[in-house]
């Protein structure tokens, strides 16, 4: 055996020496640490928070106001009004475009209210004026042209009689609703509460200066016909000058301001002045005109063909009754209204004197960064100064950080060089960090859909907690935790390091802000929000020397969080209670976990950026991340239990969208080559049909009509609007033995064939009659263009945005004069006696004003509770011509 020799037994006691210092250092660090078992406390306050402040905040409603108080506060709005109005709109039933509901009942009682405030009316002061508009016309609705042809508007203008003023407020609701639905929240909420504005102006002993239009139309679902044929035709439309339009998503809860201008800020002043409960955010404007979400509103049209600026608002809560027949009086709130009419009232009020609205052009300054905070007080500003905003705040921030670096190497004797080199590793871990906390949710979101098991927060919405923030908060806080754990530094204190990490993640918002700002987003106001209040700890924590005495930097830090985290709880709340029931009719082409996955994941990095990586400011750290774990591993298992089942009767529904189908499909010669009936599905969120597997409907037979797409034009199925059009080829067929029986009289007849004198065109000349709505599928065949037509030009004079199959939607409300039309079609070669194109027909009998028959009324009776089924029957005919 060698003996170590004098030199080697030196340098292993150096090193022993040396990992002796290192191990009592760390021990020592360790000891200067909170005791880990506080760790669960300090998490566990700000989830308390989150239930005591914002939860309580984002539910609060006004008290309604009675009849019997409305003496003692004159000129308030009346909420025991508009819900007895209300009563009355909901026991009509379901208001579909061209039904005897929609077109006599519903149009007859907002006349008889609107003269029954006439009688109530300072007729002194005032005059009040009603037109009941039947317009007809065409636009272009995503990719179909949309006609119609007498759809109502019922419209009411309430002017002063000493005012000469020209300039006129537009306010906007819809009283028509989906099949199957009362509409009492979607949006006789709306309608009402127009009613009753309409009634306190009236009644008012204050004059205002412009008239005021109130437009009650008829044919907003169908979609959005009724608004389009009163700005593009009406007499008074030109005059309006602004809007407010009034929506509900849903059913009672606070009504959010998601839609500005465009260009015009002012409006934003008067909301901000004015508004008795404010809601809204430049995030909510941003995400709605992306496209990303699956509605729209009539303010596109107010603002698309009348340039009309102004505010869309809508209530949000309770989407899950949205557009079902749970949508009724007893599920909206009284309080609601009381919060609805309070803001509508004092914003009409306000806009009604503006003096903008003689001239809004001269006041358009670009667009507005608005948001609330908890519904406290209203925040807004220009975009110019929004982009002035996020770079100095976000410039001061790195200023600060960089002071702070250099105290940190001032006062632990290192080198500028050192410090910023051991600042960037912790920069570099957060990124890493902030890529985990994106990706641990987004896996999970990808694994539960693998197992088909998405949407289990659906009804339980209380599963993010585990499925999503446990593991957003584990990804953030671990790439840092590992490092402090493994690789030690012992030239600079713990505190210091975790000081550090803060700083990082104000570095990494700096960014963030100034790239979005760079890209014109107006979003980045979050990024300068956080940084603001952090910056904001940093120079106090700098100038009252606490920066540099062990852990005293956390408290201020930690107050001047409170802010932030409870605005960005309650932001991101609300994205949730939007999102959560807007899923379930968010087709089954995108997977929704990662939608509502990324929704926790952000929320959690701008809500706890500042707070979780204070967990490693306790001893044992990774004890509090497998905790977290664990939490996540409890909640999955809750998930994958009947718990997570999706849907419950009454308050969370399915909703399952079908046709009950007669199809005929004709061949050139005239002869019948497809004659059946079936029932045709649009399912419409991702679990498609499986949870009605092993329940009392029978769907034995189901396919999917993949596989007709080269068969059949529109893939066999008579798609209703864009939306079912996009998604043909992903729906399903279930062929029925009983014919469908077509409830009334549905044709379209060839009038002429003309052969034009070029003598390569032909004209076909057509008459179509039938239900309420009708569409038109076509497709010209190989060699054949259309050439014109009588429906708008859009989709021919834009051939790289519209392709053929060429959908036309016509449907009408009092008029029922069948639609005349011509389709001229081009060859190169002029001959026209063989087959020219395909031409489909599909007649939909939405409304109860028409009879399912005995089997498919069976068939929707067989469906379970937890399902809603919206029907009707339908004739599908093809023809080659």
């Amino acid at each position: 055996m060698k003996l170590p020799s004098g030199k080697d037994s030196g340098k292993s006691k150096h090193q022993s020496d040396l990992g002796l210092i290192r191990v009592l250092s760390q021990q020592k660090e360790l000891r200067t640490r909170l005791p880990w078992y506080y760790a669960p406390s300090f998490l566990l306050l700000w989830v308390a928070l989150f239930y005591a402040v914002v939860i309580p905040l984002y539910h609060r409603l006004p008290n309604g106001i009675s009849i019997k108080e409305e003496s003692l506060r004159p000129g308030e709005f009346v909420s025991e009004r508009a819900q007895r109005w209300l009563y009355k709109y909901d026991r009509i039933g379901p208001k579909v475009v061209g039904s005897v509901a929609n077109e006599v009942t519903t149009v007859a009682f907002i006349l008889d209210e609107v003269e029954s405030i006439r009688t109530e009316m300072r007729s002194n002061l005032y005059d009040l004026e009603t037109d009941v508009q039947a317009p007809a016309g065409a636009y272009m609705h995503w990719k179909m042209v949309n006609m119609y042809q007498g759809v109502q508007n019922v419209v009411v203008k309430l002017s002063t009689k000493s005012s000469n003023s020209t300039a006129y407020l537009l306010v906007n609701s819809h009283f028509d609703s989906k099949p199957s639905s009362p509409g009492a929240g979607d949006d006789g909420t709306m309608v009402v509460v127009m009613l009753e504005v309409l009634r306190q102006m009236a009644i008012s002993e204050t004059p205002f200066e412009h008239p005021i239009v109130f437009l009650f139309n008829g044919a907003e679902e169908n979609p959005l016909e009724a608004s389009h044929g009163f700005i593009t035709q009406h007499k008074w439309a030109a005059n309006c000058k602004a809007l407010i339009n009034l929506e509900v998503a849903g059913s009672g809860g606070r009504d959010l301001l998601f839609q500005s201008g465009p260009n015009n800020p002012w409006l934003m002043k008067y909301y901000n002045q004015n508004a008795k409960h404010p809601f809204a955010t430049t995030m909510a404007e941003e995400i709605f005109q992306s496209g990303i979400l699956p509605s729209d509103t009539d303010f596109r049209i107010f603002r698309e063909y009348g340039q009309v600026p102004g505010l869309d608002i809508a209530q949000i809560s309770n989407g899950y009754v949205y557009h079902t027949k749970f949508d009724n009086f007893e599920a909206v709130p009284g309080d609601s209204l009381q919060n609805a009419g309070e803001n509508a009232l004092a914003l009409v009020r306000a806009f009604a004197n503006a003096s903008e609205m003689h001239n809004p052009e001269e006041h358009s300054e670009g667009h507005s960064v608005f948001f609330d905070f908890l519904g406290l007080f209203f925040v807004y500003y220009t975009e110019t100064t929004g982009i002035i905003l996020n770079c100095v705040i976000a410039v001061f921030s790195l200023v600060l950080v960089g002071v702070s670096l250099w105290r940190m190497a001032r006062f632990s004797e290192v080198t500028a060089g050192q410090i910023s080199l051991w600042f960037a590793i912790i920069l570099g871990l957060h990124v890493v960090g902030f890529l985990l906390s994106l990706g641990l949710p987004l896996l999970m979101g990808v694994l539960f859909d693998a197992g088909d098991r998405s949407l289990t927060y659906f009804s339980n919405n209380w599963l993010v907690i585990g499925l999503y923030i446990c593991p957003a908060m584990i990804g953030q806080v671990l790439p840092l935790s590992l490092y402090y754990t493994l690789k030690p530094n012992n030239k600079i204190s713990h505190p210091n390091h975790l000081h550090m990490s803060l700083h990082a993640h104000c570095v990494l918002l700096a960014l963030i802000a100034i790239i979005l700002t760079a890209i014109s987003l107006r979003t980045p106001y979050l990024c300068m929000l956080s940084m603001l209040f952090y910056a904001a700890a940093l120079l106090i924590n700098l100038l009252s020397t606490l920066h540099d005495r062990g852990y005293y930097w956390v408290l201020i830090v930690q107050v001047l969080q409170l802010m932030p985290f409870l605005y960005f709880c309650h932001l991101y709340y609300m994205f949730l209670v939007v999102l959560f029931p807007m899923l379930g009719r968010f087709g089954h082409s995108v997977n929704p976990d990662l939608l509502v996955a990324l929704l926790c994941a952000l929320g959690t990095f701008f809500a706890m950026g500042f707070v979780a990586p204070l967990i490693n400011m306790f001893r044992w750290p990774k004890l509090v991340l497998l905790g977290l774990g664990v939490v996540t591993f409890i909640f999955s298992m809750i998930a994958v239990s009947e718990v997570g089942f999706p849907y419950r009767a009454a308050t969370s529904v399915m909703r399952v969208h079908f046709l009950h189908v007669r199809r005929i499909f004709y061949e050139y010669d005239g002869a019948v080559s497809l004659n059946d009936s079936g029932y045709y599905f649009d399912f419409q969120d991702r679990r498609l049909y499986y949870p009605l597997e092993d329940t009392s409907v029978n769907l034995t037979g189901l396919v999917s009509t993949e596989a007709d797409c080269s068969k059949y034009l529109m893939c066999g199925v008579p798609c209703f609007n864009h939306r079912w059009c996009t998604t043909r080829s992903s729906s399903h067929w279930l062929p029925r033995d009983e014919p469908v029986a077509i409830p009334a009289a549905a044709s379209l007849q060839l009038l002429s064939k003309t052969i034009l004198q070029s003598g390569n065109v032909v004209r076909y000349e057509f008459e179509m009659s039938g239900p309420p709505h009708m569409r038109l599928y076509i497709q010209p065949l190989d060699g054949v263009t259309v050439e014109d037509w009588s429906f708008i030009r859009n989709m021919l004079d834009e051939p790289d945005k519209y392709s053929a199959p060429y959908h036309i939607f016509f449907s009408y409300g009092r008029d029922s004069t069948p639609l005349k039309f011509h389709i001229d079609f081009a060859k190169s070669s002029g001959n026209f006696d063989v087959p020219v194109f395909e031409l489909g027909f599909s007649a939909h009998f939405l409304s109860y004003d028409f009879d399912r028959d005995a089997a498919g009324l069976k068939f929707i009776k067989d469906f379970p509770d937890f399902a809603h089924p919206m029907e009707w029957p339908t004739l599908f005919v093809r023809y080659v011509f």
